[in-house]
């Protein structure tokens, strides 16, 4: 991947991101969580992880944001539109992320390897989606089916919960 497609899909996920945290809206906090994780699957792709990548667009974007979305609409959107910012916690979460910057800084400019480039890493004669497909379904075959009876329950219970009942 050329590094300008890297800047334009780093800032492009960092920037969503941030508007998660800055948006008053719920609805359009989750949208720009999922512009958010496209631009970390592209980061993904580039680095030529796909699986992972893939596995980012259908799950997070995809799965869980739907999850969230269905969420926040079960919520009060109005009643959250209309809380008072919390001008201690904002100045609070500044004064960590600016400490958090500086000190990753700091570890950056004593870390020798941090300015010379990644060696590529050796190409795998089997796909990563077998390697993946293969481990999951031998040795952890009884968590796999634990998971997706856990979902299974939890959908059901969303839905038993959600609904709304006759007057």
């Amino acid at each position: 991947m050329p590094p300008f497609l890297f800047w334009i899909f780093a800032v492009l996920m960092l920037t969503f991101g941030a508007a998660v945290v800055l948006n008053r809206n719920p609805v359009a906090s989750a949208l720009c969580l999922v512009v958010s994780f496209l631009g970390l699957a592209a980061l993904f792709m580039s680095l030529d992880a796909f699986f992972v990548g893939i596995i980012q667009v259908l799950i997070y974007a995809g799965a869980v944001m739907v999850l969230f979305l269905f969420i926040i609409m079960l919520l009060d959107i109005r009643a959250e539109e209309r809380r008072r910012i919390n001008w201690l916690g904002v100045i609070g979460g500044t004064a960590v992320a600016v400490i958090l910057l500086i000190q990753i800084c700091v570890v950056i400019a004593h870390f020798r390897s941090a300015g010379q480039a990644f060696p590529p890493l050796a190409r795998s004669t089997t796909d990563d989606v077998w390697n993946i497909g293969q481990l999951l379904f031998t040795n952890y075959t009884l968590p796999f089916q634990i998971i997706g009876v856990l979902v299974l329950v939890a959908t059901i219970g969303v839905v038993l919960l959600s609904r709304r009942e006759p007057r």
